[in-house]
């Protein structure tokens, strides 16, 4: 079967593509969470869809469906889709791709994803990605990057990651990209890891704000920007409440000032402590 189906054809002018799979490279839907709030400021419709039976192990990423007073309406699959945005007054245009991070056959996937953005014109990729670290959410998003040059991070204003381990969707098309000639810049925003699944504005407006910037996109951010001041608001207000809480977070914040008033081994007791609590509130 064929796993592309086009519902339109673009006419785009050097595109950039940005690019986010909700899943392992996902956390608090930082990354995904950025991709939708532009595709509803754009207000941009789907020209193409990737479809998921080749690629996803619907045991792990299932359909879902609508049912309403006992009746069937709807069966949604998972599946990437590729919009496209006419920017208007610029000398380019935009790609945006949103989907669920596939289980299989990822050479062939990112072989396939790859031959479409040429395809559409696209020559550069910004690929988003989000990881839960031991940052405070009182204070600002890190966003770091991963680039071809430690020359081209810092020409951007990036600080780049270390880490060796296992990686995601985003590693490995970072990496088939490169290789293919394209111009690839990945950023990742580090959320606060005691917030776990809940999805975290501030961590989208972190990775809108640093993207916008380096593309010069003038996305209009105040509807995001709000959402993420009342997200910070109730999560002070549920601190407030918990002296536990307010101890992690201060320690946290003496960490990332270059305090040593932080032990990493007395911390698992008050993560748990503190996880249990925002679920109960």
């Amino acid at each position: 079967m064929d796993s592309i189906r086009r519902l339109s054809e673009p006419d785009l002018r050097k595109p950039v593509a940005i690019v986010a799979f909700e899943g392992w490279n996902d956390a608090s839907d930082a990354a995904s969470g950025t991709v939708a709030y532009l595709i509803g400021q754009f207000d941009a419709e789907p020209f193409l869809v990737i479809d998921p039976e080749l690629f996803i192990d619907f045991h792990e990423t299932r359909p879902t469906v609508v049912v309403e007073g006992g009746v069937a309406e709807d069966l949604a699959w998972p599946a990437t889709k590729m919009y496209a945005v006419q920017l208007d007054g610029e000398q380019r245009d935009l790609v945006l791709v949103l989907g669920d991070e596939p289980q299989l056959r990822w050479q062939t996937y990112g072989a396939l994803l790859l031959d479409e953005l040429r395809r559409v014109g696209v020559e550069q990729v910004v690929l988003l990605g989000a990881f839960l670290g031991p940052v405070p959410h009182t204070g600002p998003v890190p966003v770091i990057g991963t680039a071809a040059s430690t020359d081209e991070l810092s020409g951007l204003g990036l600080t780049g990651a270390d880490y060796e381990g296992p990686t995601g969707i985003v590693g490995v098309l970072s990496h088939l990209f490169r290789e293919e000639g394209f111009s690839t810049l990945s950023l990742w925003a580090a959320t606060s890891h005691y917030l776990g699944t809940n999805p975290n504005p501030k961590a989208m407006l972190a990775l809108l704000e640093k993207a916008d910037r380096l593309l010069d996109l003038r996305v209009d951010a105040t509807e995001l920007a709000e959402v993420a001041g009342e997200f910070e608001a109730r999560v002070d207000a549920a601190m407030a409440a918990s002296e536990e809480f307010t101890s992690y977070v201060r320690r946290l914040e003496s960490l990332q000032s270059g305090s040593p008033d932080f032990d990493p081994s007395d911390a698992a007791d008050l993560i748990s402590e503190v996880e249990s609590f925002l679920k109960d509130n």
